[in-house]
């Protein structure tokens, strides 16, 4: 049978306990029709680049399928129906890896490492002398385009208006 890997991600407003629940509800869709998964992993909550159906983050989930292709026509639809799933992807593989994803790995290299979430970079207030004094924008724009001049001021405007004749017209 063919090797497919899949990963679908999940809304954001739901547990990690309800994306194992729909893990689950899809493994028995698979296995009941003749297909195997040979692996699943919890990527996590992560951001997405993009808002996807309003939402900004999204639960990610992998999982390495063994079946034909129409269990996986059959798992894509139901997806497609379900309102957690807020998009899918299906590859067809020559083979499985072996042990964890490439995103797995990740995590872990960044745990060992200490970073934790890439974003937590800590205070950022002591750059020290990095940024050098502020700059005054009017001094330097009038030192570039040369000093602002007062407009002229208008005297003795004339208006003409026409001479009222006291008929009705």
């Amino acid at each position: 049978m063919p090797l497919y890997e899949h990963v679908f991600l999940a809304r954001q407003d739901i547990s990690a306990q309800q994306v194992e629940g729909l893990v689950q509800e899809f493994r028995t869709i698979i296995e009941g029709r003749g297909g195997t998964i040979g692996k699943t992993e919890y990527w996590g909550l992560k951001g997405l680049t993009f808002r996807i159906k309003k939402n900004r983050k999204a639960h990610f989930s992998l999982m390495n399928i063994d079946a034909p292709p129409a269990v996986v026509a059959e798992l894509e639809r139901q997806m497609r129906l379900s309102t957690d799933v807020i998009r899918f992807l299906t590859v067809r593989v020559d083979e499985h890896e072996a042990g964890p994803s490439p995103m797995m790995r990740r995590a872990d290299r960044d745990e060992r490492d200490g970073r934790g979430d890439r974003f937590d970079r800590g205070d950022r207030s002591d750059r020290g002398d990095r940024r050098g004094p502020r700059r005054d924008r009017d001094r330097d724009r009038d030192r570039d385009f040369g000093a602002r001049e007062a407009p002229a001021v208008i005297e003795d405007i004339e208006v003409a208006v026409a001479p009222e004749t006291g008929e009705d017209d």
